[in-house]
């Protein structure tokens, strides 16, 4: 009966423990890292503080793609045209001008007032083509003898014999890049020694589009690179037409050249003589 009984206490006694729940140390699992809490005021603050970020954001890229398009409508252009003497530069700066005339554009014509050879209102190619426009001594008063209303106004601007006028380059930055001009230039790329002349060359980096024309050499009729100047005349600008240049090749112009060189040393030794003799 004993055994009977100590069985029944070791039975009761394993059925307690199972039914009771485990208990682990606090230190068994490290601990938990706490909750990130703000109080509600920080937490509305940081969400203003996004919106008006992405408000400030929006407003920015509409702005600057107002200013993009503003700056698309008023990209100008720039095309120049080059090349010596007869080749037609006049003509085909005419010609650009007038087709752009045509098409409901508000165009005007510059040119240097050196050049008085068929008067100075005028724009007179060598066949005797013309077009009227303004003769000035330099580009930066073309704005001021227009009016600012004119100006505005203009759509083409032309510009003849470009290589007097020394302000080209900052004339033709600021009516393309800023007032969103069409500015065509026409004028020599080089005088007759072959240098650069003006500052027709710096303008290039700036072109949209560069044309070099070629006339007829004088003596041979091939294509026609240089100008040949005539003349003993050895300074770089001196107006005159056919009386004083022509169009030559590259062997013509080495050519013409030892004979002008020829007939300079010539003068000069009939000269000197005659001043000799003067003297004695």
């Amino acid at each position: 009966m004993r055994s009977i009984c100590a069985m029944r206490s070791l039975l009761a006694a394993a059925a307690a423990a199972t039914a009771a729940p485990t208990v682990l140390r606090a230190g068994a699992f490290p601990p938990r890292p706490p909750l990130l809490s703000l109080p509600l005021r920080r937490v509305r603050a940081a969400g203003n503080m996004l919106g008006a970020a992405r408000s400030a954001s929006a407003a920015a890229q509409s702005r600057i793609g107002g200013e993009a398009e503003v700056r698309a409508s008023l990209s100008g252009e720039i095309h120049v045209i080059v090349g010596p003497m007869f080749a037609g530069k006049t003509t085909a700066l005419l010609r650009r001008v007038q087709a752009e005339a045509g098409n409901g554009r508000t165009v005007a014509l510059i040119k240097s007032n050196k050049d008085n050879r068929y008067g100075l209102d005028s724009v007179v190619t060598h066949d005797g083509t013309k077009m009227a426009c303004w003769a000035l001594s330099d580009l930066s008063s073309f704005h001021d003898k227009l009016g600012v209303e004119a100006y505005d106004k203009v759509d083409v601007i032309g510009i003849d014999e470009a290589q007097f006028f020394d302000d080209l380059y900052d004339f033709c930055c600021k009516a393309a890049d800023r007032d969103g001009k069409i500015v065509v230039v026409a004028g020599l790329d080089g005088d007759y020694k072959r240098k650069k002349f003006g500052s027709v060359l710096d303008v290039v980096p700036l072109a949209d589009s560069v044309t070099k024309l070629t006339a007829r050499c004088e003596l041979c009729g091939r294509r026609a690179f240089f100008t040949l100047r005539k003349t003993q005349e050895t300074k770089t600008e001196l107006i005159g037409g056919a009386d004083v240049y022509m169009p030559v090749c590259r062997q013509h112009y080495m050519d013409g050249h030892i004979v002008v060189e020829a007939t300079r040393i010539v003068l000069d030794i009939d000269r000197s003589t005659v001043t000799a003799q003067a003297l004695k």
